[in-house]
């Protein structure tokens, strides 16, 4: 019996992982990716974004190097006197990005998948045309096809990047100075990402804010610490803001903010503008599905330009599936992933276990990270979900002490009476690791019992994940 034929639409988290899963099952397996293998997450945002943020955390540490008793050999405080190269910042965070996709190509071709580089579309349910980079098309059948196509930069109709004043964070990444006064518009978790990386390397950043508070869909005590780290880093936040006008100049922008969500400025009925050397959008997402010949397919496409699917990353089309942004749901790599390698699983009758919305762990990269997973307090009432919740400071945390790293803290959401784990949030300097066993527990239904009883390290930030379990099991309704 022949191989199924598995062509999938894209290199990102989503195609690359179903990649490697559909050749593991013996199927043949074709990926078609107009640029390197990793796609929008390694090559533009997820692996640069973060790398950038690394060489702004050492900015930070410079700041703090006096009071831990780290000096020159003159005695001199070293924070002054740090300055970045932002040329030499920028040449290793594409570095990163290049080698890692180079890596991700390789192990996906010696899986035995095919990899064309050009740009693919449905031709019908059963088979892709790709246009080459040499100018040829190629026609490939498919058995089954996955569009994993990710998403681009929104836009407005006066944001059009130029890479040199105005950009989104797909041509941040050509800057060779670092910008003097940096407007920021947006101040969801790429917003907040890149104005605290800028902040901390020196530039007098401006962002702008729809909403009352910063990370708007973040827990509002997270956002509220991440708010104070901003303005004692010197940012300025233009809260219940939008940008609705922006003018360019040879040395300069100007954006225009106007009423945002819960009211406008007094005293700026028409909108005031803000004077930088740079703009930078950050304004969301919009799923990659035109001229992929979707609707001659038969697939469903919503108005947004997002691709429906089911708890299997299945679409209309029982051939046919679709995974990561290109869906429109939660906009993460490891989301992307997961929707990719269910979709080859139940392509190839495999048994798979649909995807649980309720336990996606993230995180916002910012000084200190915020990470989360599963409910919070509003996505409990919703579900009518009695919960109980406790939080937890890092102020006593003795590790923290140390490391100067006592912003933040640990939130967790138990099931009132049996004390299953439904969420939880911490906000600190390695959030995005401390998340783990809360995520564990989440994904499990473990108890908070079951996480007070586990051993961890002292002195660790982790202790502190294991005292709010235990703080939590006390309460008498467990």
């Amino acid at each position: 019996m022949a191989p199924t034929r598995i062509v999938i639409l894209g290199g990102g988290p989503g195609g690359y992982e179903a990649a490697l899963v559909a050749a593991e099952q013996g199927a043949d397996v074709t990926v078609v990716s107009r640029e390197g293998l990793g796609g929008n997450s390694v090559l533009w945002d997820c692996v640069p974004s973060k790398a950038l943020i690394v060489s702004a955390e050492a900015m930070g540490w410079m700041q703090s190097a006096h009071r831990l008793g780290v000096r020159l050999s003159s005695g001199a405080d070293v924070g002054p006197r740090a300055t970045v190269d932002m040329g030499a910042v920028m040449d290793r965070v594409q570095h990163l990005a290049q080698n890692q996709s180079v890596d991700i190509g390789k192990k996906v071709e010696a899986s035995g998948a095919r990899i064309i580089e050009g740009v693919g579309r449905l031709a019908g349910p059963a088979t892709v045309e790709v246009e080459c980079g040499d100018g040829k098309t190629a026609v490939v059948p498919a058995d089954v096809v996955l569009v994993a196509t990710g998403s681009s930069p929104r836009v407005l109709p006066f944001s059009a990047p130029d890479g040199e004043r105005v950009f989104t964070s797909r041509e941040l990444f050509g800057l060779r100075e670092l910008p003097e006064r940096l407007i920021v518009v947006g101040s969801g978790a790429t917003g907040a990402e890149y104005a605290h990386a800028f902040a901390r390397f020196g530039s007098d950043v401006h962002l702008v804010s729809s909403r009352d508070q910063i990370l708007p869909s973040e827990d509002p005590d997270a956002a509220a610490v991440i708010e104070d780290s901003f303005e004692r880093w010197g940012m300025t936040i233009h809260r219940r803001r939008r940008a609705v006008g922006m003018e360019r100049s040879a040395d300069g922008v100007r954006v225009k903010i106007g009423e945002g969500s819960g009211g406008g400025a007094a005293g700026h009925p028409d909108g005031e503008w803000i004077e930088g050397s740079h703009a930078l959008y950050c304004i969301g997402q919009v799923p990659s599905s035109a001229r992929l010949g979707l609707q001659a397919a038969g697939v469903v496409v919503a108005d947004n330009g997002a691709i429906p699917v089911d708890p299997v990353s299945r679409t209309n089309v029982h051939t046919i599936y679709a995974a990561g942004d290109v869906t429109g749901r939660v906009m993460l790599a490891s989301v992307a992933a997961m929707q990719g390698r269910n979709a080859m699983w139940h392509a190839l009758g495999r048994a798979v276990a649909p995807l649980r919305w309720d336990a996606v762990a993230a995180c916002i990269f910012t000084s200190p990270e915020v990470a989360t997973v599963g409910m919070n307090a509003a996505d409990a009432e919703e579900a009518q979900i009695p919960v109980e919740v406790v939080s937890l400071p890092f102020t006593g945390n003795s590790r923290a002490k140390m490391a100067e790293a006592t912003d933040g803290f640990v939130k967790i959401y138990a099931m009132r009476g049996s004390g299953t784990v439904v969420g939880g949030a911490v906000v600190a300097d390695r959030a995005s690791e401390l998340i783990t066993p809360l995520s564990v527990a989440v994904h499990n239904r473990l108890t908070v019992s079951q996480l007070a009883y586990a051993f961890t390290i002292y002195p660790s930030m982790g202790g502190s994940v294991q005292e709010t379990a235990r703080l939590l099991m006390a309460r008498q309704s467990f």
